[in-house]
């Protein structure tokens, strides 16, 4: 079972995807995880993508699309996957659909999870994130035992640069420039299918469970 998830940033498609992983034994990959990692690290493509993600800008396709083929290359993802971050241009769609074709494959759903703009701004802007172990809370929706530490693992936590109100903002306007018109292409593509992600998480997910089988 091969997902790709659609959605504003902020709309939960993260949550989905790893919750999706779980019930469905496949791995959750996402370009963010990837990213933050080699930030982390401090490798160059990390160094690269801090500029881009600090400014609430897109990190460049080139930098992007051979890093998740390969990853779903590897035999944990044999059979199935779902991509949670990526593509978010035509052109990464494009290059996507393009080497899966080489491997004689094809994604099955697009899921696209949609939230209005004004929520998603309430939501990131009250998300918290650990700088130890990378888990995300959030002050109103997923507050942790302690106020600023990490229940996972005692680490502090932070509101990243890119949750800020006028980076969410920032990062909803390319969103609509680069990302939705991602909809579109799936929905000829045929595989497109919507739900409502203002709900309870659970009932978004039993909305996709729904869709998925």
């Amino acid at each position: 079972m091969k997902i790709v998830m659609l959605g504003a940033p902020g709309a939960g498609k993260g949550t989905q995807a790893k919750m999706i992983s779980e019930k469905y034994s496949v791995p959750h990959i996402s370009t963010g995880d990837i990213f933050r990692a080699n930030i982390k690290n401090g490798t160059e493509l990390g160094k690269k993508a801090k500029e881009y993600m600090d400014q609430g800008k897109l990190v460049p396709d080139e930098l992007t699309c051979d890093l998740v083929v390969d990853r779903i290359a590897e035999d944990d993802a044999k059979n199935g996957y779902v991509l949670d971050g990526f593509p978010r241009t035509i052109p990464q769609a494009e290059a996507l659909t393009k080497a899966l074709e080489k491997r004689g494959e094809k994604l099955d759903f697009a899921i696209d999870i949609e939230v209005p703009d004004e929520n998603i701004v309430n939501r990131m802007s009250g998300r918290r994130a650990c700088v130890d172990c990378g888990g995300t809370f959030h002050i109103k929706y997923n507050p942790t035992k302690t106020e600023g530490i990490c229940d996972l693992c005692g680490g502090k936590l932070t509101l990243r640069d890119d949750d800020k109100p006028e980076v969410v903002a920032d990062r909803l306007r390319v969103y609509h420039e680069a990302t939705q018109p991602l909809i579109e292409y799936y929905e000829k593509e045929g595989i497109l299918k919507s739900v409502d992600g203002t709900v309870d998480l659970n009932d978004v997910f039993d909305a996709i469970c729904g869709i998925l089988g």
